[in-house]
C-alpha cells in the first residue's frame, strides 16, 4: 500500500507570524501556504527550481503597499520578496527562495483608454492578448510582441523589458512606457515618468527616500554617460538590467525613472500599474514565407530582406519546421507552408509587410518579389520559393506557429532536450550569420543537437542546446557552453542577453558592465532596496552588500528528476517532460486548453501545475523507498482485500483528524481536472494530465477508500442498460426534490440526465439489428453498403433519438446500417482510475470489435470522448492485444461520401467538442466539408469548454466552475445564434446548453436528416 506523504518542507516561523499578521491587517488578497501552490511556482520555463517561502496574490496596489509596509516591522525585517507574473521566463527570473509575491490572478484591470492620446492603463496582471483584444475594436495594439504573449503579463514584459517580433519597428517595452506606478520595499508608492531634468534634480533634492531614488540615478546616469555610451554595444535589444543609457534623451533635457525600472526583473519594486503607448493597426498586411535549401541561406538572405523595408524577419531552422509537422498546429498553416516539389525545405524566413494604403503595400510586394525572383534565377540565395497571404487570420496562425516552436524544441524524442540557458544572445544583424555558424560549430564539438528560431532582423536567434540535466556531466557542460557563448557574442560585438533578461545569468554582469558601471548599479540597487530584500541575486545585489548573486549553477530541475527511477520517468514521461512553457496558461476564453486553469486562475490547476506535483509525488514515493511501478502492477492483478480495506477507512479517518499527507494536494489539483484531455492535444510537450491523473486516482485509493461518486460514475455503463428498461420510474424519481437533494448530500450529484423515452430499443426496433451469421452470409458487393454504428452509454441511454436518426441518416444516403450491441468503453472507469476493471472493460470490448472489424465494413462512433479511447487508452492499456480495428467518428467517415444538394437559407453555427477538436483538428472542416458538399453553410464558432465535460459537470464539488466555463465561452454565441441555428457535436456540450439554456441543441447530422426528410418531402 501506497504510504503517506509528510516529508516535505515545512512553513519558516516568521513566514507563518508575517502571514497570519498579513491576514489580519486585512489583505485583500490571496495567501497560499501548501506545498503544492509552493511547488506550482518553482519552477518557470528555465532549468532551474527553486522553493519559495509561501506565495501571495494580491488584489491591488493597496495589498502591495500594505504587504511592503508590513515587511518593515522589527519582527519581519528578515523577509525577503520576488514579483512574479506569467512565470514564463527562461532564466529564472522569479525563482526565488524568499516569499513570492504572484500579481498574474487578481490584478487583471484594464482602468483607462484614451484614444485621442493614445494610451491605455492598466493594471500589471494584465495579459498581453487580453489587452490586444481590448484595444482591437478601437483600431489600435500594444505593439511589443512575444512568443508568451498569450499568457506573458504586463508587468512581466516591463520587469524584463521584453521585446519580440517587429521590435525594429516596433521597439521594447520600454519604449512604450509612458507612466509606471511602482510600490518600492518600505511601502512607499513610486510614480515615476518623463519629465524635465531640472524638475527631477528638483525632486533629487528631497530628504526622503524619493529625493535618495532621484539624485542617485542622476548622478549615476550622467556622470558616466560617455563610459555607458562607449560600453553597450549599439543594438536593438541590448537588454541591460537598469538601462542606464536611456535614462536620459538623446540631448539630456529629458529623465526618466521608469527607464531604471524597466528591464529590472522585480528587483528594485514591485510595478503596480503602467500607462502605455499604443499603436494602430495596420490596415494592411502582407506575409511572405521565403523557403530555403539550408538554415544558413535563410540567415544569410535575411539582412536583404531587412533593407526591402520589412516590418520584421523572423526565422525557424528544419527541426522547429519538423516539430511544426507532427503537432495540432501544422493543420493550421500547412497551406500557406507548402513544400516545394522535389526540393527539402531546410529554412524559412517569415517577412511582414504593413501599410496604410493598398498601393504603397503592392509597391512594397512588387518589389520583394522582384528581388526574390532574381535571386532564384541566379541560384545564388538557396532561396527555393516562396508563397505569399494577405489574410489576417492565416497571418496570426502563422506567427502562432513560430511562437510555439518555443515549446515544440521541448517536445524533442529522447532524454536531452533543448533546453533555454543560452537561447536570446543578440549580435549586430550584419554578423548574424557568421556568428550562428561559428556558434554551430562549438555545439557540433560537443555533439549536440539543438533548434535555432528567432528575430533575424534584430540579430537575436534562440539557439537551443539538447542536454539531459539528470545527466551530472551534461550539467556541468551548460557551465562550459555558457561561458564559450558569453566569449562568444563579445566576439561578435553583441551580448549574451537580447530578449530574456539575466535571472540566473546575472553573473556575467560584471564582465559586460565592467567595474566602474557594474557598481553604479549596486548604488542604484542599494538606492531603492538597501537591505537586498527584492529579488535577491538577480542583477547586482546593493554596494557595501556580501550578498552574492545568481549563478548558472543554481539548483536545476535534473536535481531533483534524477532522483526518480529512470524506468518511473519513462512510464510517467508525459509529466516528466514538462518544460514550463506555461502554454496551458492560455487566458483566452475560446481555446480549449485547460478549462480548470482558466476559470480558477490557479496554477496548480494547470497541466503545468499538475505535471509538477506527479513528479514530486514521484520523487517522494521513491525517497520512501515505493516502487510504484510495482504497486500499480499489483493493483492491476487483484482487488481490495478486507484487511486493506480496513487500513483504509483507518486512513480516511486521519485524514478527517487533520494527518498531513501530500497526496491530498496532489489529488486535490487532480479532482479539478475535467479529463477533457485538450493538454495532450494542445500542449507542445504533449503533456497528458487524464493518463497520468488516472493512474494517480488508482494508487491514491490503494489508501483512501472512494467516494460513492466514483462508484456512480465508473458503474454507468452497467448501471444504465438496466435502468433504460424503467426509464420512466427512474426518471420519476430523479425529478422527485427529495431524491435529488439526497443523490446531492449522499452522493455529491446534481442535476442527473433522464433517460430516453422511449427508449432507443423502442424506436428502431430491430430494423438495425446485428446478426453476425447472416452478415457474414453477405455477398462482397452487399457488404459495400454496410455500415456499423458503434453504440456510447450516453446517446444510446440517454440520448436516444440522435443514435436513431444516425441510424436513418446513413440509411437515407443509401447505406445499410447496422447497429452493433452496446459493449461498454471503459471510458467512465478510466477518468476516476479504475484501471483494472477498464483494462477487462478494453479487453472485451476489443475482442468484439476485431471480430467485427473482419467483416471488413466501416464502424462509426457519435461521440467524441469515447470513440477516442480505443485510439488512445486501449492502445496503452493494452499494447497488441488491442488489434488494428477502426473506430471512426461519424464526420470521418461521412466526408468522404457523396451527397445529395439541400436547401436551406439559414446559416448555421458549428460548437464542437472540445476532446474533438484537440484530438482531430480537422473537424471543423470536416464538418464545413461536409455541408458544403450538400449546398450548406456550416462556420465555427471558436469556444473554449462548455464546463461539462462527461460527469464532471454533475458533480456538486464542480457547479461553480461548470457554470462559469459554460458563462466564459458558450453562453454568448449559444444565445445570440439560437438553438436552431446553432449546432452542437459533443453529448456533454448538448447536456450543458440544455441544462443552461433550457433547450437542447442538435447535432450536425440530425439537421441533416431534417433536411433530406424536407427535400424527400418536397420531391413527392
Amino acid at each position: 500500500m501506497i504510504p503517506k506523504l509528510s516529508t516535505v518542507e515545512s512553513l519558516d516561523p516568521t513566514v507563518r507570524a508575517y502571514l497570519e499578521a498579513l491576514s489580519t491587517a486585512g489583505f485583500a488578497g490571496d495567501i497560499e501556504t501548501s506545498y503544492a501552490s509552493r511547488l506550482a511556482v518553482s519552477t518557470d520555463n528555465s532549468v532551474y527550481q527553486q522553493l519559495p517561502a509561501a506565495v501571495v496574490l494580491p488584489k491591488h496596489q493597496a495589498d502591495l503597499v500594505l504587504l511592503t509596509s508590513l515587511a518593515q516591522t522589527s519582527s519581519f525585517t528578515s523577509l525577503k520578496f520576488t514579483p512574479r507574473g506569467g512565470g514564463t521566463g527562461t532564466n529564472g527570473q522569479a525563482l526565488t527562495s524568499a516569499i513570492v509575491v504572484d500579481l498574474s490572478r487578481h490584478m487583471r484591470g484594464i482602468l483607462e483608454l484614451n484614444l485621442e492620446e493614445r494610451w491605455v492603463r492598466v493594471e500589471a496582471g494584465v495579459i498581453k492578448d487580453q489587452l490586444n483584444a481590448y484595444l482591437k475594436p478601437h483600431g489600435f495594439f500594444f505593439a511589443p510582441d512575444l512568443s508568451t504573449s498569450n499568457r506573458a503579463t504586463i508587468g512581466g514584459m516591463i520587469n524584463t523589458d521584453a521585446s519580440g517580433q517587429g521590435s525594429l519597428v516596433y521597439g521594447k517595452t520600454s519604449d512604450h512606457v509612458l507612466e509606471l506606478s511602482s510600490v518600492l520595499v518600505d511601502g512607499t508608492v513610486l510614480h515615476s515618468k518623463a519629465m524635465p531634468v531640472a524638475e527631477a534634480e528638483q525632486l533629487a533634492q528631497q530628504q526622503n527616500q524619493l529625493g535618495r531614488l532621484y539624485h542617485q540615478v542622476l548622478t549615476s546616469c550622467r556622470e558616466h554617460r560617455q563610459l555607458i555610451l562607449d560600453t553597450f554595444p549599439r543594438l536593438n535589444r541590448f537588454l541591460t538590467g537598469y538601462d542606464l543609457e536611456h535614462v536620459f534623451n538623446d540631448d539630456l533635457s529629458q529623465f526618466d525613472l521608469s527607464r531604471i525600472i524597466c528591464g529590472s526583473e522585480g528587483s528594485l519594486g514591485f510595478v503596480s500599474e503602467a500607462r502605455l503607448t499604443i499603436t494602430p493597426i495596420a490596415k494592411y498586411k502582407c506575409l511572405v514565407n521565403v523557403k530555403y535549401d539550408s538554415f544558413e541561406s535563410a540567415l544569410r538572405n535575411a539582412p536583404l530582406m531587412v533593407a526591402a523595408n520589412a516590418t520584421s524577419v523572423e526565422t525557424v531552422d528544419s527541426k522547429v519546421l519538423n516539430l511544426a509537422r507532427a503537432d495540432i498546429i501544422w493543420h493550421q498553416v500547412k497551406d500557406f507552408i507548402q513544400d516545394v516539389p522535389g526540393k527539402e525545405m531546410l529554412g524559412l524566413n517569415m517577412v511582414e509587410y504593413n501599410a496604410e494604403a493598398p498601393e504603397a503595400m503592392a509597391q512594397k510586394i512588387r518589389a520583394l518579389e522582384q528581388q526574390l525572383q532574381q535571386s532564384m534565377e541566379q541560384g545564388n540565395a538557396g532561396i527555393i520559393g516562396y508563397q505569399l497571404t494577405y489574410d489576417n487570420d492565416a497571418i496570426s496562425q502563422i506567427y502562432a506557429m513560430r511562437k510555439k516552436a518555443v515549446g515544440l524544441l521541448g517536445n524533442a524524442q529522447g532524454a536531452q532536450k533543448p533546453l533555454p540557458f543560452a537561447e536570446d544572445t543578440a549580435v549586430p544583424p550584419e554578423n548574424l550569420a557568421d556568428f550562428i555558424l561559428e556558434f554551430r560549430a562549438l555545439l557540433d564539438s560537443y555533439g549536440l543537437s539543438y533548434g535555432m528560431f528567432g528575430h533575424v532582423d534584430a540579430g537575436v536567434l534562440h539557439v537551443r542546446p539538447a542536454l539531459d540535466m539528470c545527466d551530472p556531466e551534461q550539467e556541468k557542460l551548460l557551465r562550459t557552453i555558457s561561458d564559450q557563448v558569453v566569449a562568444l557574442t563579445a566576439k561578435y560585438g553583441g551580448l549574451m542577453w537580447g530578449e530574456h533578461g539575466k535571472g540566473y545569468r546575472s553573473e556575467y554582469g560584471p564582465a559586460f558592465f565592467g567595474p566602474v558601471l557594474f557598481n553604479e548599479l549596486r548604488k542604484i540597487k542599494a538606492a531603492f532596496d538597501p537591505q537586498n530584500r527584492l529579488n535577491p541575486g538577480k542583477i547586482c545585489t546593493p554596494l557595501h552588500s556580501d550578498d552574492p548573486l545568481v549563478s548558472v549553477d543554481g539548483q536545476k530541475r535534473g536535481h531533483f528528476d534524477r532522483q526518480i527511477p529512470v524506468q518511473v520517468k519513462d512510464s510517467f514521461d508525459s509529466s516528466l517532460n514538462c518544460n514550463g512553457n506555461g502554454l496551458c496558461f492560455n487566458y483566452e476564453a475560446q481555446s480549449p486548453m485547460c478549462p480548470s486553469s482558466k476559470v480558477t486562475k490557479d496554477r496548480r490547476h494547470s497541466p503545468k501545475g499538475r505535471a509538477g506535483l506527479m513528479r514530486e509525488w514521484l520523487r517522494l514515493m521513491q525517497q520512501q523507498g515505493v516502487d510504484v511501478l510495482a504497486q500499480e502492477e499489483q493493483l492491476l492483478q487483484k482487488s481490495t482485500g478486507f484487511t486493506a480495506l480496513l487500513k483504509k477507512l483507518n486512513n480516511y479517518r486521519a485524514k478527517k483528524q487533520g494527518d498531513y499527507d501530500f497526496s491530498h494536494e496532489v489529488m486535490d489539483a487532480m479532482e479539478g481536472c475535467l479529463a477533457c484531455k485538450a493538454c495532450a492535444g494542445q500542449c507542445p510537450i504533449k503533456v497528458d494530465v487524464p493518463s497520468f491523473r488516472a493512474r494517480f486516482l488508482q494508487l491514491y485509493h490503494s489508501r483512501y477508500p472512494r467516494p460513492l461518486k466514483d462508484y456512480l460514475v465508473a458503474s454507468i455503463e452497467q448501471s444504465a442498460p438496466v435502468l433504460a428498461r424503467i426509464a420512466r420510474p427512474v426518471n420519476w424519481l430523479l425529478q422527485r426534490k427529495l431524491v435529488a437533494k439526497t443523490l446531492a448530500a449522499t452522493v455529491g450529484y446534481v442535476d442527473s440526465p433522464l433517460l430516453s423515452v422511449p427508449s432507443l430499443q423502442q424506436r428502431i426496433g430491430d430494423q438495425y439489428r446485428f446478426d453476425l451469421a447472416a452478415l457474414q452470409a453477405l455477398s462482397a458487393e452487399a457488404r459495400q453498403q454496410l455500415v456499423f454504428l458503434v453504440q456510447d452509454p450516453f446517446t444510446s441511454f440517454y440520448e436516444a433519438d440522435l443514435v436513431a436518426d444516425a441510424l436513418r441518416l446513413l440509411q437515407s444516403l443509401g447505406f445499410r446500417p447496422v447497429l452493433l450491441p452496446f459493449k461498454p468503453n471503459g471510458k467512465p472507469q478510466h477518468v476516476k482510475g479504475f484501471l483494472r476493471e477498464f483494462a477487462t472493460t478494453a479487453t472485451t470490448a476489443s475482442e468484439f470489435l476485431q471480430q467485427v472489424s473482419a467483416l471488413g465494413a466501416p464502424m462509426l462512433g457519435l461521440d467524441a470522448s469515447l470513440v477516442l479511447v480505443y485510439r488512445d487508452e486501449y492502445v496503452k492499456a493494452l499494447g497488441p492485444a488491442r488489434g488494428n480495428y477502426q473506430v471512426k467518428l461519424l464526420h470521418e467517415w461521412l466526408v468522404e461520401q457523396p451527397l445529395p444538394p439541400l436547401q436551406s437559407n439559414q446559416q448555421f453555427k458549428l460548437l464542437a467538442h472540445c476532446t474533438e477538436k484537440t484530438a482531430l483538428p480537422a473537424t471543423e472542416k470536416a464538418w464545413q466539408q461536409i455541408f458544403n458538399k450538400a449546398g450548406l453553410e456550416l462556420s465555427a464558432v471558436a469556444v473554449g469548454c462548455c464546463g461539462m465535460a462527461g460527469t464532471y459537470g454533475h458533480e456538486k464539488q464542480n457547479q461553480q466552475n461548470s457554470r462559469a466555463l459554460y458563462q466564459l465561452s458558450w453562453q454568448k454565441p449559444v444565445q445570440q445564434f439560437g438553438a436552431e441555428q446553432v449546432l452542437v457535436t459533443g453529448f456533454s456540450c448538448r447536456s450543458q446548453v440544455k441544462r443552461m439554456e433550457g433547450v437542447k441543441p442538435k447535432h450536425p447530422l440530425q439537421q441533416l436528416l431534417l433536411l433530406l426528410a424536407q427535400s424527400s418531402a418536397n420531391a413527392s
